[in-house]
């Protein structure tokens, strides 16, 4: 038994770009500098954003933390600030 794809929802307040929508667009760049930075900007953080960084970890904590689904990485995140609580990292 196949499945039937679900069709597309339909947005009347956002139809599909035609090809002379698509030639008359203003290109994001030609937009005035204010405007740019106003559409760029984001809003507040409500936690200060996390650091990409690369760590080496034990093969088996890796498998450990990833065997129980999404979220692993944030998961050890908890796990290292759970260990700060009560340890010095020097």
């Amino acid at each position: 038994m196949t499945k039937k794809p679900k069709p597309e929802p339909i947005d009347s307040e956002n139809p599909e770009w035609t090809t002379q929508d698509i030639k008359t667009a203003t290109p994001f760049s030609s937009l005035p500098a204010t405007l740019q930075t106003k559409l760029r900007r984001r809003g507040p953080q409500k936690t200060p954003p996390k650091v990409s960084t690369t760590i080496r970890l034990s093969p088996d904590v890796v498998q450990a933390f990833r065997a129980a689904g999404d979220g692993w990485q944030t998961r050890i995140d908890a796990a290292l600030k759970d260990w700060l609580r009560t340890h010095s990292p020097v």
